[in-house]
């Protein structure tokens, strides 16, 4: 992964920009940095976390049993749950609708722009506006830390 962020919709706006680079990022057939249409298969829903194997991410402790929480690899914003005792999942908090950041709610995922919630356990979708799921993030258990893998 490079270290040019893309530009959204949302930050464009806060930036002051205007006309066709905020209706660019609306156009069909652009370059997947948008919403998704459909199932146009899109499912370049934003950056995925990417770090160096080993970086601490959360003790074991802070995340409940059947429950989640938020962190963060790098500068991104992930989400990770403990469906079972040990076993820790990760996900891109950046929501594949249009991309806002989404929020730990227990056994789900929630985006607080439009409703869309996702499984905790899998990052699957549970209701949309949001098409697709959330991209799942490389981590492992070491002892009582999270860490990247």
């Amino acid at each position: 992964m490079d270290d040019a962020r893309e530009l959204t919709r949302r930050t464009a706006i806060a930036l002051g920009g205007a006309g066709a680079l905020v209706l660019a990022g609306c156009a069909p057939g652009g370059d997947g940095a948008g919403e998704s249409s459909g199932g146009s298969g899109d499912s370049g829903s934003g950056p995925t976390p990417s770090a160096a194997a080993g970086e601490d991410v959360a003790a074991l402790a802070d995340i409940p049993v059947g429950g989640s929480i938020s962190a963060t690899i790098g500068d991104e914003p992930v989400l990770l749950a403990q469906p079972t005792a040990g076993d820790v999942v990760a996900f891109s908090a950046i929501c594949t609708h249009q991309h806002c950041v989404v929020a730990p709610a227990g056994e789900r995922f929630e985006c607080p722009c439009h409703g869309s919630a996702f499984d905790a356990a899998t990052g699957e979708v549970l209701n949309g506006p949001a098409l697709e799921p959330l991209p799942s993030v490389a981590v492992t258990v070491d002892g009582d830390r999270v860490v990247t893998s």
